[in-house]
């Protein structure tokens, strides 16, 4: 059983070696543990240090790619590697290393597909009452559209299965976490949370420059991922809100002709036509989505099967 630990970087020379003298060297279940390093794009010297602290494997970006990307590149390395279990932490240390046992044990186990790490962010004196809040919205609503219940949605401490691994494909240059617990719901994954430690922060983050950029983004990683792997529902969702809505002004203009004042409300009727033009529309194009959602999942089983006679395994 081999486990790759897989760090993506950006800038984390400073911090970088407290995070890999943290990593365990054995587990017990574990036969062998590596540690891989993808450098995105790091204008310092990442890559080197991780060489001289005897790290395994490094992938390099030539430029910044974004973290979803990192993580991506680092997930396909790690399956080519040969990884059964392969743990997703950060080169800032924010992830005690002691805490990685905790994660692969559900999947030796084979109780889980994805373990997430949850931070206890309700208790955990480095989060802010405003994160603290935005943290249990987001993860309310990540297990609303996902069916999966994880306490920590944008954790992005983990530990993936090989199986789970080889059906994983991230999109999202921005991140990662919540778009593959989406996948994971949709592809029928087991995914369960269990508590992590955290240490103290090292610096202020390099994802978002401020919380509301955050959320935005992360909200549109969580509208794209539901129409893609849900789009009959979310388009039967939005062509219905534009049906019912085109239906008020027509019943106004009827109750108004009714009553023998018809022509001065025709305007309703125009917008009501409208809108229920615009619900229609949605709907026939909730049809070809779920028809394109389809044909994608015959591509994803496809890639799958490539990804694992890449990786000769």
């Amino acid at each position: 059983m081999k486990l790759i630990i897989q760090i993506p970087c950006l800038d984390e020379e400073d911090t970088l070696p407290a995070t890999l003298a943290e990593l365990p060297g054995e587990i017990e279940g574990i036969d062998c543990i590596e540690v891989l390093v993808v450098d995105d794009g790091s204008s310092d010297n990442t890559a080197e240090v991780a060489r001289s602290l005897g790290v395994h494997h490094i992938v390099r970006h030539t430029s910044n790619q974004g973290l979803g990307r990192a993580f991506r590149s680092g997930l396909d390395r790690a399956l080519k590697e040969g990884a059964d279990i392969i743990v997703n932490t950060d080169g800032d240390g924010q992830y005690s290393g002691g805490s990685v046992q905790d994660l692969v044990q559900p999947i030796l186990e084979q109780r889980a597909d994805i373990v997430i790490g949850d931070r206890q962010t309700a208790n955990n004196p480095e989060f802010s009452t405003t994160k603290k809040i935005l943290q249990w919205l987001g993860s309310h609503v990540v297990r609303s559209l996902s069916g999966v219940n994880v306490r920590d949605a944008v954790s992005g401490f983990r530990a993936i299965s090989r199986p789970a691994a080889l059906k994983l494909n991230m999109l999202s240059a921005f991140s990662y976490t919540v778009e593959m617990i989406i996948q994971a719901g949709n592809k029928q994954m087991r995914v369960i949370s269990v508590p992590v430690r955290t240490n103290p922060k090292t610096r202020e983050s390099r994802l978002f420059r401020n919380i509301p950029q955050f959320v935005s983004r992360q909200m549109v990683n969580i509208v794209r991922m539901y129409a893609m792997y849900r789009p009959m529902r979310f388009f039967f969702y939005l062509g219905t809100v534009l049906s019912a809505a085109g239906l008020l002004p027509i019943l106004r203009f009827l109750f108004a002709y009714a009553a023998g004042d018809g022509a001065g409300h025709v305007q309703s009727l125009v917008m009501g036509a409208a809108l229920l033009t615009m619900g229609f529309t949605v709907f026939v194009a909730g049809l070809l989505s779920d028809l394109i959602s389809h044909n994608r999942q015959l591509v994803e089983m496809a890639l799958e099967k490539l990804r694992e006679a890449e990786s000769g395994n």
